[in-house]
């Protein structure tokens, strides 16, 4: 590996969780006129053409799956496309982008965690120790005093960073939901299956919620789910894998440390939200939480 790579992967892979953590920010624009499932349908529907186009560009074609991969992937999008999507919209309306990004940030101690509980895995020290900062910097968060008249009470912020909880704990399903294929598929078309399944699977529900919450489509609104679609969904995917394919998976895990900094300093800068001593206390946690869970162990050392 070449000294221009050493830096250029953990930068690519730093960018991508910048843009990551960017969407904490733009869920609360679209929170604010958009109903979750109607931006999720139209995400999905903008960022499609754009992987499909890039498919093409490569040659690269969908794999033909068996049924067992069908159902996992099914489950993929299910979790990973519309319910992390979806909760991370309803979870920043009824609390702020700041607390969204740092509960956000818990999701390399979150997916351990399913990892033991689900998949039989025992969890050195360090992921011990990962989980329970984790947690302890959702507990600050949550102790902390919010901004009550803006987001409606201490029980509505507390009920948005449970959302946001849920939605960790989905995107956790699907990262563990990849590494039960039987066979691996290329990133590019896992990203246009994932997006694919996404939007057939967010449709009946949008078109149901539009009946009780209809949707006003504001330019705001539609020009964060434009920015959602093509920024964060296709271009942190580009960003990610070109970075991780330059540095080792543990360089590429550290670069996580940059989703709730992301979230934190653009929720101060473009949505003006004030940052409290518990949310800077939760975001050490967190951020201490993220690294640990990311380092190797001494056995299986990859630096």
């Amino acid at each position: 590996m070449g000294v221009s790579d050493a830096w250029k992967g953990p930068l690519l892979c730093s960018l991508a969780m910048v843009l990551v953590g960017s969407t904490v920010v733009v869920s609360k624009v679209i929170a604010q006129d958009i109903e979750p499932f109607a931006a999720t349908v139209l995400r999905h529907a903008l960022a499609l053409p754009v992987f499909f186009a890039l498919m093409r560009w490569r040659g690269q074609r969908l794999p033909r799956l068996g049924r067992r991969d069908a159902l996992l992937l099914t489950v993929q999008a299910a979790a990973g496309s519309v319910g992390y999507s979806v909760l991370l919209i309803l979870g920043v309306k009824l609390s702020s982008a700041s607390d969204a990004g740092i509960v956000a940030g818990t999701l390399p101690a979150a997916a351990a965690l399913f990892s033991a509980l689900l998949l039989g895995e025992r969890p050195g020290w360090r992921l011990v120790v990962a989980i329970a900062l984790a947690t302890a910097g959702v507990m600050a968060v949550a102790a902390s005093p919010g901004e009550g008249l803006a987001h409606g009470g201490g029980g509505t912020r507390l009920a948005g960073i449970a959302l946001v909880l849920a939605a960790v704990a989905c995107e956790a399903v699907f990262i563990l939901a990849s590494k039960r294929l039987s066979a691996p598929v290329p990133a590019l078309a896992l990203s246009a299956l994932m997006s694919g399944g996404g939007l057939l699977l967010s449709i009946l529900p949008a078109w149901w919620m539009a009946q009780a919450s209809p949707s006003t489509f504001t330019p705001p609104a539609l020009a964060a789910v434009l920015y959602y679609a093509w920024i964060p969904t296709v271009g942190g995917f580009l960003l990610w894998y070109a970075g991780s394919a330059r540095t080792s998976g543990v360089r590429a895990s550290l670069a996580t440390v940059w989703l709730p900094v992301s979230a934190l300093l653009l929720s101060l800068a473009f949505l003006g939200e004030s940052i409290r001593s518990g949310q800077w206390l939760g975001l050490g946690c967190v951020v201490a939480a993220m690294l640990l869970a990311a380092l190797p162990t001494p056995a299986g050392r990859q630096d």
